[in-house]
């Protein structure tokens, strides 16, 4: 079989403010992290012992996941910082140190590995990759996927011979410089000698310094272009887009919570909702707690956190509301992610509660 790593020791400053107070890794998606789909699909397919790098915000992940029973796995954290004039700050090792890190400290990458981002959303057949890997005879593999020419410029694009061998590297070419299409998915699986080719104790990347490493000494590194869904949540415009697909249906082992009470709309327990003066066009999932005032609208796909207040003659269409967010009466808020302290439109730009130049009105529902 194989062991797990995720990689969770980044800031996730692109997808600020989201991030503000929560690891990347830890940002919701229908109520859940990111990371605890990762968990559950490395679990289905049989990888149970899993290793996870930390550094930002590590207690919320290591308080959430804690060894791992509940989902039948095992997980242990490797906290990389350092010790500062008496403050403990993080400080990350990169993806590869972070790994030989934890080989030199107690030697658990002794067998095929399968690592992974934690802050994207996948449906791999792992036990196939894993399966192609071996047959190759590789040392490392990278699962790689196609995607538009025109999007090359926002990933590693992987330029590999017919036989799957990588040969070079781009990082974020410009289409007209793209010697392929295939983009670095941030999946890879490693044999044990991958690591001994990383200095110990230092800052070292996977993509950008590991990689052309193995190219150099023509070790057997493959690409693998196997068909499945990857999200990636690299900016907030990703995580408002992802979430629009995730509510519609379109990705697979993700479904809705609470009671499907009409069609295509779904509600958690002691809800508050006069259904005969609000209109909800779905799909729209409705958290436990929630109050929508007569006269309110909500547009789906939309998700409605616990807690959550919707004033008389306030609009919602196509956004998220995290839990405890009051929307005041009559606003109206349009594809936007919202929490009681800021609201971010789809393409990243943020407003902060209590600006007053801001003619949106929305607060915590707690107070």
């Amino acid at each position: 079989m194989a062991k797990g790593m995720i990689l969770a020791a980044g800031q996730g400053s692109r997808v600020r403010p989201l991030t503000k107070d929560l690891p990347k890794p830890m940002v919701p998606i229908l109520g859940k992290p990111v990371m605890e789909y990762l968990i559950e699909h490395l679990a289905r397919h049989g990888i149970t012992e899993i290793m996870v790098n930390v550094a930002w915000h590590h207690q919320k992940i290591e308080k959430y996941f804690g060894d791992g029973r509940r989902w039948g796995v095992q997980i242990g954290y490797s906290y990389e910082g350092v010790l500062d004039h008496g403050d403990i700050l993080p400080r990350p090792m990169g993806s590869a140190g972070g790994m030989r890190r934890i080989q030199d400290f107690g030697g658990f990458f002794d067998e095929t590995t399968l690592v992974l981002c934690g802050d994207a959303l996948i449906d791999l057949n792992i036990t196939a990759a894993l399966a192609e890997h071996q047959a190759k005879g590789a040392i490392a593999s990278v699962v790689a996927l196609d995607v538009p020419l025109a999007d090359v410029q926002n990933y590693g694009i992987v330029v590999a011979a017919p036989d799957g061998r990588i040969q070079s590297f781009q990082e974020k070419p410009k289409p007209a410089e793209a010697k392929s299409t295939l983009a670095s998915t941030g999946i890879y699986i490693f044999e044990p000698a991958v690591l001994e080719l990383v200095p110990p104790g230092q800052v070292y990347d996977i993509g950008s310094q590991l990689f052309p490493q193995l190219v150099e000494q023509k070790l057997p590194f493959y690409a693998q272009n196997l068909p499945f869904n990857w999200i990636d949540i690299g900016r907030v415009s990703d995580y408002w887009s992802v979430l629009q697909r995730v509510l519609r249906g379109e990705v697979a082992e993700i479904n809705m919570p609470g009671r499907q009470v009409k069609p295509g709309i779904w509600v958690g327990l002691n809800t508050s909702i006069a259904w005969d003066k609000v209109t909800i066009e779905g799909p729209v999932y409705i958290g436990s707690s929630v109050r929508i005032e007569p006269g309110a609208t909500i547009t789906g796909p939309a998700w409605i956190g616990h807690g959550s207040h919707i004033r008389t003659g306030a609009k919602v269409v196509r956004s998220i509301l995290f839990e405890y967010t009051r929307i005041a009466a009559d606003m109206r808020f349009s594809e936007m992610i919202v929490s009681p302290d800021y609201c971010v439109d789809r393409h990243g730009d943020t407003l902060y509660r209590g600006d007053d130049t801001a003619q949106l009105r929305w607060g915590d529902a707690r107070a």
